[in-house]
């Protein structure tokens, strides 16, 4: 039945998504999960997992997101905390807070926020780092370096 490859239980480690919300879908609230969950529907609320959200091209969420892996190519209004890292796909707009120890952001993106290693950074220097951030205001970017690592 659902979630079995050759009569295992299918791993959420492996990539197999442990579940789908489509664009049809309209949640609030809060959402808790384990494994690997794609959201390609409207979010707003809260999102908490030590496991992997994929947030789709069509997707809409307005929330504060924690979770260990985050990777994002449609729209999220709110902060992003992931333990392990945060992928911004050419697609994404991204208007809140990114913190996470590795942030990759693609060509194409918009992102308006701050990462915690700029603001780590600019207050030791008191100044932007790489011109992006000053003094804790909000970074505007249309990123023109193809698949760089922040």
């Amino acid at each position: 039945m659902f979630g079995k490859k050759n009569g295992k239980t299918a791993s959420s480690r492996g990539g197999d998504l442990t579940a789908f919300i489509d664009e049809a879908s309209e949640i609030e609230g809060k959402y808790t999960f384990s494994g690997t969950v794609m959201l390609n529907g409207k979010f707003k609320g809260e999102i908490i997992s030590t496991d992997t959200l994929i947030i789709g091209e069509k997707a809409v969420v307005n929330a504060s997101i924690r979770a260990g892996i985050v990777l994002i190519s449609g729209e999220v209004v709110g902060n992003v905390l992931a333990g392990e890292r945060v992928e911004l796909r050419g697609t994404a707009r991204v208007f809140g807070d990114v913190e996470a120890p590795v942030v990759v952001v693609e060509e194409g993106v918009t992102f308006e926020g701050v990462r915690s290693a700029e603001r780590a950074q600019a207050a030791r220097r008191g100044s932007s780092a790489s011109g992006r951030v000053s003094r804790g205001r909000s970074v505007s970017l249309r990123s023109s370096a193809s698949h760089g690592t922040m």
